[in-house]
């Protein structure tokens, strides 16, 4: 302590020893002094609360900047894939447009060779060939979008069996052969020679297979090489199909597995397609606990796919299986009413039934074909869904509640293909659902009972 200070309060004590009282100016001084304290200390308090909460929202303030920033990041992002997904959308309904057309034309001009009256036998024979084949090249493209819709929405059923790889390879070869030999290609197919067998569902390993395939053939100049091979790796069976076509470029490489996707850059020299047979393909391997994956170097050196299967379900080949095909029982005749309100598909089914040695009639809406039913008494009715008057899930229900209508074989023929109409029709009573066009092997085969 100072001895300025010591001085000041020596007084001070002295003057309260001897009982003299502290001038009321010095009192008051001292209480301004400590209510001063006071406030200083308060307002201290509050600036230093104000401080915090002002950090704290700076703080927010920031936090809620960067999140921002994010989420507009997100939305741009969001926008532009949507902006892709939608100009993909257009240029595959247009590409869809135009896969549908392309058939259309040699059909009509195959049907008016049939019809020339100087067409000569030769000629009607190949213009029926023609439109067969067109035919069935539209009913590829349909069941593909079928598929792809199943697989999208995870309702596709696998129909899992013992399978052996050599007559899958060999069914997928069968069906992209036509492409391969139109471009004068060279295939090669390398698997190994004792039998390789497994679980899966055959139809669908070839079709992944063949889409490979043709896919080869499709992207590769004439006279080019393709190369399948198979083998077995650990736990998985491994297919590789290899050519020496345009190739994928490493920007295209990611997406080439994308829903709509094609090589762009290729588009003069690809032979169409709906750009859904990789994703299909992917989903259909995915579903059986598998992978595939694509490789390229590069533009002009080729591609090559990698599919992988599991061997986790081996079984052992099927015993006692005889080498030749049981002989298909013969055709009995029925008799059968058909009802479509599309007349021309009506009578020209009609009229490869009778080829067949059935009994048929026609009639062309709801109402009709149930007085039609009373009078011709079929054994077999094919009805079309969407017909006036009544649909043909309605008349089906009025047909099994007849007294002869539980011995009646119904079955649907129609446009609609999905899981859903199925249920619908066994619902309404159908037996059999068959899609549009109607596969006449098929149809022969469920008239053998």
């Amino acid at each position: 302590m100072s001895t300025h200070d010591q001085d000041g309060k020596q007084p001070r004590a002295a003057a309260l020893q001897n009982g003299e009282r502290t001038p009321p100016a010095l009192q008051e001084a001292e209480r301004d002094l400590i209510a001063t304290k006071h406030v200083l200390e308060k307002r201290t308090l509050e600036l230093t609360l104000a401080l915090a909460a002002k950090q704290q929202l700076e703080a927010e303030l920031r936090q809620q900047r960067e999140w921002y920033q994010i989420e507009l990041e997100s939305r741009e992002s969001a926008e532009a894939a949507l902006r892709d997904a939608d100009r993909r959308k257009d240029e595959f309904l247009a590409t869809l447009a135009h896969e549908l057309r392309n058939p259309l034309a040699p059909i009509r001009q195959a049907a008016l060779i049939s019809k020339a009256p100087g067409a000569t036998e030769a000629q009607k024979r190949w213009s029926h060939d023609v439109i067969d084949r067109q035919v069935q090249h539209m009913s590829l493209l349909l069941d593909d979008l079928l598929d792809i819709s199943r697989v999208t929405r995870g309702t596709l059923a696998l129909r899992m069996q013992p399978t052996e790889l050599a007559s899958v390879i060999d069914a997928a070869v069968e069906t992209a052969r036509p492409t391969i030999d139109g471009k004068r290609h060279v295939l090669s197919v390398e698997i190994p020679q004792e039998p390789v067998r497994f679980t899966a569902d055959p139809l669908r390993v070839a079709q992944v297979l063949s889409n490979l395939l043709t896919n080869a053939a499709k992207y590769t100049d004439p006279e080019g090489q393709i190369r399948l091979t198979a083998a077995c790796e650990a736990d998985d069976v491994i297919i590789r199909v290899a050519d020496t076509g345009i190739g994928i470029s490493a920007a295209t490489l990611p997406r080439v597995f994308n829903m709509f996707s094609q090589v762009h850059s290729t588009t003069d020299r690809s032979e169409g397609g709906l750009g859904i047979g990789l994703a299909l393909a992917q989903g259909l391997i995915e579903l059986h606990g598998g992978k595939i994956e694509a490789g390229s170097a590069g533009l002009g050196c080729g591609s090559e796919f990698t599919v992988r299967l599991p061997r986790t379900a081996l079984v052992e080949a099927p015993q006692g299986v005889s080498n030749s095909a049981e002989r298909a029982p013969a055709i009995l005749s029925r008799r059968i009413l058909i009802a479509d309100d599309n007349r021309d598909s009506a009578e020209t089914l009609a009229a490869l039934l009778r080829l067949d040695g059935h009994e048929v009639t026609t009639v062309h809406d709801g109402p009709v074909a149930l007085s039609a039913f009373g009078e011709f008494k079929p054994e077999v009715a094919l009805l079309d869904i969407g017909m006036p008057g009544l649909t043909g899930y309605d008349v089906a229900r009025k047909m099994r509640q007849s007294a002869s209508g539980a011995a009646l074989t119904l079955i649907a023929i129609t446009g609609w293909g999905q899981d859903v109409d199925k249920q619908r029709a066994h619902a309404a009573g159908f037996d059999h659902h068959l899609t549009k066009p109607v596969d006449p092997h098929r149809l022969a085969d469920l008239l053998r009972f």
